[in-house]
């Protein structure tokens, strides 16, 4: 699905400004599967797309802010493939998916347990406890949608409940895929998965991030619930993390994430 491979035609030492909009695109693409603030995928060079890049050459200690180095080539090839790779097991199992689910939250920078517990309470209760991509009402018609949604046909979809077109659009930017034109692409597994992990990372939801509430020093299942739904529910979904974080310490520990 995550096609960068106009990265292969950029040379290594090229001053960031200086990349073709093809060129500036995929490393875009690249920041933003890492979950940099890119501030969009347009092709075009400005203050967002330059302090991300500064930030993952600082992260990653390899070249200057402003120039492609071959490490920084190979570190976003390297995380686009260990996409991929995420999305080609995706299952619809629920076993499956609470397996990818921590893969994923892993991947994208939310490694603890008491994160991946919350990433799974929050998958738990929006799929209606089906852990399977769901449309928003979905015992409802579409013809019922269509004509009581406002945002219709940019209602919400997946583990998590993906709504508005300018959401659309962004995640299908990010992704490579015409989200706007077929918005059910959104109730694919691997489409699911991203939208969850990255949109909680970043606070693409609400503005805030689940690291914001749930972190090394604080877990703070409550009002995690922010992230999401303002504090729609958030005590039932709190009491679903605290049991999927017992589940998770009674197994291995977590692997550290690279981001």
């Amino acid at each position: 699905m995550l096609d960068l491979s106009s990265l292969d035609k950029i040379t290594p030492g090229t001053a960031l400004p200086n990349l073709t909009q093809v060129e500036m695109t995929a490393i875009q693409r690249g920041l933003a599967i890492c979950a940099y603030p890119t501030g969009g995928i347009d092709g075009l060079y400005g203050p967002r797309i330059r302090s991300a890049f500064a930030e993952l050459t600082a992260d990653i200690g390899q070249g200057a802010s402003d120039v492609i180095s071959a490490a920084v080539l190979s570190h976003l090839k390297t995380r686009k493939d260990d996409l991929n790779a995420l999305f080609a097991e995706t299952g619809t199992g629920k076993s499956q998916v609470e397996q990818q689910i921590g893969q994923m939250f892993k991947f994208i920078g939310l490694p603890l347990p008491a994160q991946i517990a919350y990433g799974l309470a929050t998958t738990d209760w929006e799929t209606a406890h089906t852990f399977k991509p769901v449309r928003e009402a979905f015992w409802e018609t579409e013809a019922w949608r269509k004509e009581n949604l406002r945002y219709f046909p940019y209602y919400g979809r997946g583990y998590v409940q993906l709504t508005w077109k300018r959401d659309y659009s962004i995640y299908g930017d990010i992704l490579g895929l015409d989200l706007v034109t077929d918005p059910d692409l959104a109730l694919r597994p691997d489409v699911a998965l991203f939208v969850l992990g990255h949109g909680m990372k970043t606070g693409a939801f609400t503005g805030r991030g689940l690291g914001h509430y749930v972190n090394a020093t604080e877990t703070d299942f409550i009002n995690a619930r922010r992230v999401i739904n303002g504090t729609n529910k958030a005590s039932e979904i709190a009491a679903l993390a605290v049991g999927f974080l017992k589940q998770l310490k009674a197994k291995k520990p977590a692997v550290a994430a690279t981001r």
